[in-house]
């Protein structure tokens, strides 16, 4: 069995809009502008305190904007103001994983646990994952607790276990745990920044990554 690690934002969901939307509330909140675009989703894959560390300096209000972000994210997800969709192919493909027999699904992500579970019940994935790991409960990528704490639940190797992600943080992360690090060009971050930070391979769509997983005997 292989373990296949997915990232969430910028992987399996097109969060952008409502990250930015969110950031620039937060940071109105205090009194601070908001960063631009790719500035704004250069952090996204980091956790929350981690991300506003990044954006505004340890010395910055950092727990106000956390806290913010929070509410903000909160708000506009449930006014349905910006949707939050799927990348072509995300569903089909992790449908037929959590049907075969091959793969073990996982999840690491720089959200909360209370932002999968929304996520998890609004597409009927209840059960399918069979390791959660999130902003609530480990070190923010790139530190390998994530992968680490994913192989001990599901008894998995370093060899046989895949990362799935957009961002440098993903790639980081999987490198440091050992294990296989997959960059998707779909993401918030660069191609070239996945692959200095130590992608095995990237892939351009759903079907492509199907494609390399199969060569993986999945």
């Amino acid at each position: 069995m292989i373990l296949v690690v997915f990232d969430i934002d910028g992987t399996v969901v097109d969060s952008q809009h409502m990250i930015v939307a969110a950031q620039a509330e937060a940071f109105a909140s205090v009194g601070l502008p908001a960063p631009g675009r790719e500035r704004a989703l250069s952090v996204v894959g980091l956790s929350l305190a981690q991300a506003f560390t990044v954006l505004v300096g340890p010395d910055g209000p950092v727990a106000e904007l956390a806290e913010a972000y929070k509410g903000a994210f909160s708000r506009l997800r449930a006014e349905a103001a910006i949707r939050e969709p799927l990348f072509p192919g995300a569903a089909d493909l992790i449908a037929r994983l959590h049907a075969g027999p091959a793969a073990v699904l996982g999840i690491a992500t720089g959200k909360s646990r209370r932002g999968v579970d929304h996520l998890v019940a609004t597409h009927g994935w209840d059960g399918w994952f069979a390791t959660i790991q999130t902003a609530d409960d480990a070190p923010s990528k790139p530190h390998p607790a994530m992968l680490e704490q994913a192989m001990a639940e599901t008894g998995s190797s370093p060899a046989d276990t895949v990362m799935i992600g957009d961002s440098t943080y993903d790639m980081a992360m999987a490198r440091a745990a050992g294990v296989t690090a997959l960059g998707v060009t779909w993401g918030y971050h660069t191609p070239e920044a996945l692959i200095a930070a130590g992608a095995d391979r990237m892939v351009a769509s759903y079907a492509e990554l199907e494609r390399v997983l199969v060569e993986r005997g999945i």
